[in-house]
């Protein structure tokens, strides 16, 4: 019965072919494809599967994969991080299994995560913004503050449908890019137009966006600083230009010297290699550095000079932590100078995840683009477009970040006793962790001034050095994985972010609360001491 079918199938199916074939000639020459699928010889119809259908080299496969991903890397969320993970699942299913009873995440400025209140302010407008039908509720006078409830209402007017869940313009709202313009230009001291603002899902897009717009292929490059914050290797990677590196002298608190970067762009352009922009983060990530003004100056300069598009990551601009040294935005350094809107072309990126706000879920931030002509903001736009908009919520914080409680509003005793909480504790923390440091034997750790984080030296001795290469991996790699196994603190080895050949660094944060920061001290005190201990040369 079987073979009845298959046989009256066989014969349906060259009847409708010669058919087709007579009425379209050119498939004529195509008939061996007809007879891949359909043999007279056998009684059976046979279909190939596909293995023997397709070229191997079009199977899905890591091979097969687009190569700039598999260049592409991010090591704070790396391997060390995906080992604290199962480290956690193992703890929670036998909470004794392990030499410590909880994992401590220093690997990642996310400060919510480590039990960083939210600004009571933003919180009450974002919550009156996603549910209007309260607003006009008796109750809500008693819960919320009379001047979140007015700017909720104010917020609302501009979006819409007066409904967080709409689509917006694809730069953002026009009235939430007037509030920052306006918090810039009292940041700044100098102008700043609505229309220059791109309202982003956080710093990370925007820096994306202004890759895709300038790496054409491997022939441009992007200078950027080493150590550096490996969102600019993976961007530059995946858009398929090259990192330019300069590196910061770490013996002079990381600065930044403009002798370094003459040095790195004629190199490049020995190599063929057409230097498009110039990255500066400041305050620093991961070596939390602040650059002071005169230095600033001299960037400003050296690209305009050079014709370099200036990406300021500004997005630790309220983390400064020393006195004598306080954040300059890069285009109020640039209108200082006399440079105006059409005489540098300069990208500042802002982020609601950093700051004392550590709104990072919220993926909220913006980038200020000045400098560009008319036609390229066209294009910009149109990249933008192709994401139709940033999340409305992120929109309406990255507003309340640059146009905070006033004195005189209700909220504005409560928003700075937050603000000053939260700033003068990571402060001290930044002070205990950078002392702890310095204590180790053979560690050196420079002053964190500013952002969330410490990037101390670590002096491995050649033993321990060996030990890694055995293992195959970064020998700072293998001090991190070691202290996470032993110790469960969670660091990132500076080899993710880039370091002078031969030297060896990790990344911690000062995130952890406070009454952590002790406990944190003394394991990484003990480890350290076993670990020099047992690998001393």
């Amino acid at each position: 019965m079987r073979r009845l079918v298959a046989d009256k199938t066989k014969q349906l199916i060259r009847t409708h072919f010669l058919t087709y074939k007579s009425h379209h000639p050119s498939l004529a020459s195509q008939s061996f494809f007809f007879s891949s699928y359909y043999s007279t010889s056998t009684s059976t119809t046979t279909f190939p599967s596909s293995m023997e259908s397709s070229d191997s080299s079009h199977q899905l496969s890591l091979q097969t994969l687009n190569p700039k991903v598999l260049k592409c890397e991010y090591a704070v969320r790396g391997a060390i991080v995906t080992q604290a993970e199962k480290l956690q699942e193992q703890l929670k299913k036998d909470p004794k299994s392990l030499p410590f009873d909880e994992i401590l995440y220093c690997n990642i400025g996310n400060p919510r995560s480590l039990g960083q209140q939210p600004i009571t302010f933003f919180r009450e407008v974002l919550a009156l913004c996603d549910h209007p039908n309260i607003l006009d509720k008796s109750e809500t006078q008693g819960l919320f503050s009379a001047d979140s409830i007015e700017r909720a209402w104010q917020i609302l007017e501009q979006i819409p449908g007066k409904a967080t869940g709409a689509y917006s313009h694809s730069q953002g709202i026009k009235g939430l890019r007037e509030t920052i313009a306006a918090g810039i230009e009292a940041r700044d001291g100098f102008p700043a137009n609505a229309n220059d603002i791109f309202l982003t899902d956080g710093a990370s897009p925007g820096v994306h966006m202004m890759m895709q717009l300038l790496l054409r292929s491997e022939q441009d490059g992007i200078l950027c600083p080493i150590p550096q914050y490996p969102l600019y290797s993976a961007s530059i990677a995946l858009h398929g230009g090259t990192l330019v590196p300069y590196y910061l002298d770490e013996a002079t608190g990381w600065g930044l010297e403009i002798s370094e970067l003459k040095k790195q762009l004629e190199s490049s352009k020995s190599k063929g290699v057409t230097v498009r922009a110039l990255v500066v983060i400041n305050p620093g990530n991961p070596t939390g550095q602040v650059l002071a003004e005169e230095n600033q100056k001299q960037i400003v300069e050296f690209c305009k000079k050079e014709g370099l598009v200036l990406l300021a990551d500004e997005v630790y601009q309220d983390n400064v932590y020393v006195p004598d040294r306080k954040f300059h935005s890069f285009k109020k350094i640039a209108r200082s100078l006399g440079y105006q809107e059409n005489d540098l072309p300069l990208v500042s990126f802002q982020s609601v995840s950093k700051g004392f706000y550590g709104e990072c879920g919220k993926r909220g931030g913006y980038m200020e683009v000045t400098g560009f002509t008319a036609d390229i903001r066209e294009q910009i736009y149109k990249v933008a477009s192709v994401n139709l908009c940033s999340n409305l919520t992120g929109q309406i914080l990255a507003s309340l970040v640059m146009s905070p409680p006033k004195v005189g509003d209700e909220s504005y005793e409560v928003y700075s006793a937050e603000k000053e909480g939260i700033l003068s504790s990571m402060a001290r923390r930044a002070k205990t962790l950078e002392d702890a440091f310095n204590s180790l034997e053979g560690v050196t750790c420079n002053k964190a001034e500013g952002a969330m984080y410490l990037f101390p030296r670590i002096n491995l001795p050649q033993k321990a050095i060996k030990a890694a290469e055995a293992e195959h991996i970064a020998p700072d790699a293998f001090y991190a994985r070691r202290l996470l196994e032993e110790t469960g603190i969670v660091v990132v080895p500076g080899s993710g972010f880039g370091q002078v050949p031969g030297t060896w660094h990790i990344r911690c944060t000062i995130l952890p609360q406070e009454d952590k920061i002790p406990g944190i001290v003394e394991r990484l005190t003990a480890y350290h001491q076993k670990f020099m201990d047992e690998f001393r040369d």
